[in-house]
């Protein structure tokens, strides 16, 4: 299971682990500008109180964005009280105003949108009430209200822009998060897929053989023995595919990546069939078409599909023989396995083997039909695209 990146806890919720600086570190440099830029400014407004309550206040502003992230709105509603209980006790104009612009901007940026507006443009008019009550020098002309409506709401914009570009990397972010989980959904299915069929054909033919070779153990020994041969060359077969699959999720777990080669190809279809000619069930194998690779997807599928077909008329068919077809087609490949048997082996449509096969075929973007034969017996066609090729070189890669 992958971790989960490290995120600091001031980070705030949904957002980048490391896209978020600590709260201090504009914490101090909006209280040290503060406190020095109003000790500076103090000599110049000399009919101004400072004390040690001005730098409380000067202080307490800051001191209340250290939980801009958590609670922004109310912290915008700190910091405009604190500024407001400033200017009302007539202490000096200066770069009080800092702590303000910064919680303006996050309570847009992380707050209740219209609220935070609302808040915003209150605080501003009770700041500009305040000080026309509380300085009798203090009469702005219109346009100097107009420049500080248009600083305000130049911040405000600014918060909305930045909000919409967060919003737009949450929502990218949970949709490459929702994409890995489908992902890894599909995997998981795929995986079940080649295990169903892996234990469906080797275990089938082991169930099989073993009553033959208990039936013939006494009366007919050396058929007996023959049975027991193919028991055991399919539990090998058998465990040697499973320890392939569960290589591959090792491999996955351990961060190496997906395989690079199919678990299963057409490669091995010779094999397979030698496997159900021992068992006892006739197969021919049919070839339209110049034989030559397919994406490895459309490789895997083609021959699980042909597992799968050959361990249902084995199990279900009775006596019969089956035909195994690939046509090679310019984007296509086209699987049909057929028998002359009862043709009622699933015909019904409610099989595992049936539902995975016509998942392995449209999860490749091709088609799958199964059903009774009219002449009898039962018949597996299953088209797989395999795009554009030439000589020996796949073109796409084909994997669901």
């Amino acid at each position: 299971m992958a971790q989960q990146p490290w995120r600091p806890p001031w980070a705030p919720a949904g957002g980048p682990p490391f896209g978020a600086v600590p709260p201090f570190v504009i914490v101090v440099p909006v209280a040290a500008i503060q406190v020095v830029g109003t000790f500076g400014a103090w000599r110049d407004q000399p009919d101004t109180v400072l004390n040690a309550l001005t730098v409380v206040l000067l202080l307490l502003g800051p001191a209340c964005l250290l939980l801009r992230r958590k609670f922004p709105l109310p912290t915008l509603a700190a910091v405009l009280a604190v500024t407001v209980g400033y200017f009302a006790l007539h202490f000096p104009l200066g770069p009080v105003f800092f702590s303000v612009v910064v919680a303006l901007f996050n309570a847009v940026l992380l707050g209740p949108r219209v609220a935070a507006w609302l808040t915003g443009w209150a605080g501003v008019a009770a700041i500009v009430a305040v000080l026309n009550l509380t300085r009798p020098d203090f009469h702005p002309s219109l346009a100097q209200v107009a420049g500080t409506a248009a600083w305000v709401t130049t911040i405000m914009v600014i918060g909305e822009v930045a909000r919409t570009r967060r919003e737009k990397m949450l929502q990218a972010r949970e949709t490459q998060q929702e994409q890995s989980r489908r992902q890894v959904t599909e995997e998981r299915l795929r995986i079940a897929r080649e295990v169903h069929d892996v234990l469906a054909h080797h275990v089938s033919l082991i169930n099989v053989r073993s009553g033959v070779a208990l039936h013939l153990l006494d009366e007919q020994p050396e058929q007996a023995r023959e049975a027991l041969t193919a028991i055991k060359a399919s539990s090998k077969e058998v465990l040697v595919e499973l320890r392939n699959i569960l290589g591959v999720l090792r491999d996955v777990d351990q961060g190496d990546g997906p395989p690079r080669e199919p678990v299963a190809s057409l490669d091995q279809l010779d094999g397979l069939l030698e496997r159900m000619r021992a068992a006892g069930l006739a197969v021919r194998l049919e070839v339209d078409g110049e034989r030559r690779p397919v994406p490895s997807g459309v490789d895997t599928a083609a021959l699980r599909i042909v597992q799968e077909s050959l361990t249902n008329t084995y199990r279900h068919a009775g006596p019969s023989e089956a035909t195994v077809s690939l046509r090679y087609g310019p984007d296509e490949l086209r699987v049909r396995v057929e028998d002359n048997g009862r043709g009622t082996s699933f015909a019904d449509g409610t099989g595992h083997g049936l539902a995975g096969m016509r998942q392995r075929a449209q999860a490749l973007g091709g088609s799958f039909d199964a059903g009774p034969r009219p002449g009898g017996g039962f018949q597996v066609t299953a088209t797989l695209p395999t795009g554009k090729q030439r000589a020996g070189v796949t073109a796409e890669d084909g994997t669901p």
